[in-house]
C-alpha cells in the first residue's frame, strides 16, 4: 500500500509541477486530507518530497537536454569571450539573473516557508488569487516574443515571480508563466522559459536535500529507499509526459481549463474547511 501511495504522490508531483496548479499545494492537501504520511520519521517524509523533486529534475534534464548542453557551452564561452551579441550567451546569463531571487528567498525564508505557509486555508486562498491573476494575464496576452527574444529584464521579472512561488498554492509555473505573458512572450515561450529557469532551482533543492539525507546515515534505511525510488520514478515519468503535453497544448490554446481548475479547487477546499470547522 505504501508503494501505491508513493507512486500516486509521484504522479501528482510530476503532473502538477509543470502545470500552473501548484505541486506543493496538491501534496500538502493530499497528505492533510488523506493522511498519507508514508514513513514513520517525519524528517523522512520531508525528504520524500526531495525525492519527488529529484524525479521532476530528471524529467527536465531529459526533455531539455539539448537546450541545456547548448546554453552551458554558451555560458562557459561567455566567461572567456564575453556575451557580445550571441543570443545563447545572453540567455545563459539571463537564467543566472533569474535564479538569484528564488535562491535568496529560499535560503532566507526557509523556516517561514516550512512552518507558516502550508496551512490549507492559505493554500486555497493562493490558488484562487493567483488563478485570477493568471486569468488576467492569459486574457490580455498578445505576445509575439520567442525564447531567443528573452531579455535581461525578463530574467529579473520572471525571477522575482519565481521567488513568490515558494509559498504553496501560488504555483511556480503558474506565476512565472503569468510574468512571461505580462512581458509580451507567447504562451509556449513563457512556459518554456519557466521550465528552463526552474532547472537550477530544482537542482539546487535536490542537491541540498540529498546532502542532508547523506548526513543522516540512519535515514538511509530499508524502509525509506524503496519508497523514495518509487516516488522518484513516478515523478520523472509523469513530469516528462506533462512537459511534452503542456508545451504542445500552449502552441494553439489558452490556459482557461487550468484557471477554472484552480478556482474550483480553491473554492471547494475553502467550503470543505468551513464545513469541517462547524
Amino acid at each position: 500500500m505504501e508503494f501505491f501511495k508513493a507512486a500516486v504522490l509521484g504522479i501528482v508531483q510530476g503532473a502538477t509541477e509543470f502545470l500552473p496548479v501548484s505541486s506543493s499545494g496538491h501534496l500538502i492537501l493530499m497528505r492533510g486530507m488523506l493522511g498519507w504520511d508514508l514513513l514513520t520519521d517525519q524528517h523522512l517524509n520531508k525528504m520524500f518530497d526531495v525525492a519527488l523533486h529529484a524525479g521532476t529534475f530528471v524529467s527536465l534534464l531529459a526533455y531539455f537536454r539539448s537546450d541545456i548542453v547548448r546554453l552551458f557551452r554558451a555560458f562557459t564561452a561567455s566567461l572567456v569571450h564575453g556575451v557580445g551579441g550571441d543570443t545563447d550567451r545572453r540567455l545563459g546569463w539571463v537564467m543566472v539573473v533569474g535564479t538569484v531571487p528564488a535562491a535568496v528567498a529560499g535560503v532566507v525564508g526557509q523556516e517561514v516557508i516550512e512552518t507558516r505557509l502550508g496551512e490549507p486555508v492559505l493554500v486555497a486562498a493562493l490558488l484562487i488569487v493567483f488563478g485570477i491573476v493568471l486569468w488576467l494575464a492569459d486574457w490580455k496576452a498578445a505576445g509575439r516574443r520567442g525564447v531567443r527574444d528573452v531579455s535581461w529584464w525578463d530574467g529579473v521579472v520572471v525571477g522575482v515571480a519565481q521567488a513568490m512561488a515558494l509559498a504553496p498554492g501560488v504555483s511556480r509555473s503558474g506565476i512565472t508563466i503569468t510574468a512571461g505573458l505580462a512581458r509580451g512572450m507567447t504562451r509556449e515561450t513563457a512556459a518554456r522559459f519557466s521550465f528552463l529557469l526552474s532547472i537550477p532551482i530544482v537542482g539546487g533543492t535536490v542537491a541540498y536535500g540529498f546532502l542532508d539525507l547523506v548526513g543522516r546515515p540512519q535515514a538511509l534505511s530499508s524502509e525509506g529507499v524503496p519508497i523514495f525510488a518509487v516516488g522518484m520514478v513516478a515523478a520523472a515519468l509523469s513530469g516528462y509526459v506533462c512537459i511534452r503535453f503542456f508545451l504542445g497544448y500552449l502552441q494553439t490554446r489558452r490556459l482557461l481549463p487550468f484557471i477554472v481548475y484552480r478556482l474550483a479547487l480553491g473554492m471547494g477546499l475553502l467550503s470543505w474547511l468551513a464545513l469541517a470547522a462547524r
